[in-house]
């Protein structure tokens, strides 16, 4: 990511906190044939020394990947959007792209056949858990363990991340307010989810 000092995010629990609220991650190897990525949920490991992410691939994107064999990044992707200088003072006329991202490096490590079951299991249950009446794997457990052979699960230690909060804090708080307002319910450019991390992140730093 380009080099902002100040937005650089280096607290690891906000890290955890971006991951457990946006799960959806690209997965990037630099592989022998060349750049390989793929899309999955992750799940972060909260008893786990560090930052640990668990996940899955479909077969064969373990191959693709050459999984185990080298580094890979992760990339969060948390809230982002437009901000139009039409929110600045009307002598700032330059646009930006409001964001919470964070690079998630280190090699990962490849599940068992039953830990890969088990990490299947724990991620149905997390994301159905809100649901009125929760799915889980056990309603059939053996249909459920033949699909799972499909998928190849994996740990990632985070050995190293780079991260950034990048959301108006160079700008007034007159002007962050009008930012929030419009990313909260204007006409052009509505944006709540970003317009709740703006209010969290500006709450904290009063």
């Amino acid at each position: 990511m380009r080099h902002t000092p100040g937005y650089l995010l280096t607290d690891p629990d906000e890290v955890k906190r971006l991951i457990r609220e946006n799960p959806w991650a690209t997965i990037i190897s630099n592989t022998s044939t060349g750049l390989v990525a793929s899309h999955y949920p992750v799940m972060l490991e909260e008893d786990a020394e560090g930052i640990s992410i668990v996940s899955h691939v479909g077969r064969p994107d373990e191959q693709l990947h050459e999984l185990g064999r080298h580094e890979v990044l992760v990339i969060i992707q948390g809230p982002h959007g437009y901000v139009s200088p039409g929110w600045y003072a009307p002598t700032d006329f330059v646009p930006t792209w409001n964001h919470v991202t964070a690079h998630l490096y280190g090699t990962p490590e490849l599940l068992s056949t039953e830990e890969n079951f088990r990490v299947l299991d724990k991620l149905t249950d997390h994301f159905e858990e809100r649901m009125p009446h929760p799915v889980h794997l056990s309603i059939d457990e053996e249909g459920a363990r033949r699909i799972a052979l499909g998928t190849v699960g994996l740990r990632l230690k985070v050995d190293r991340f780079d991260a950034r909060l990048k959301l108006s804090q160079n700008k007034s708080p007159e002007v962050v307010d009008r930012i929030i307002d419009e990313l909260q319910a204007g006409e052009h450019y509505s944006n709540p989810p970003l317009a709740r991390e703006m209010r969290r992140v500006h709450r904290d730093d009063s």
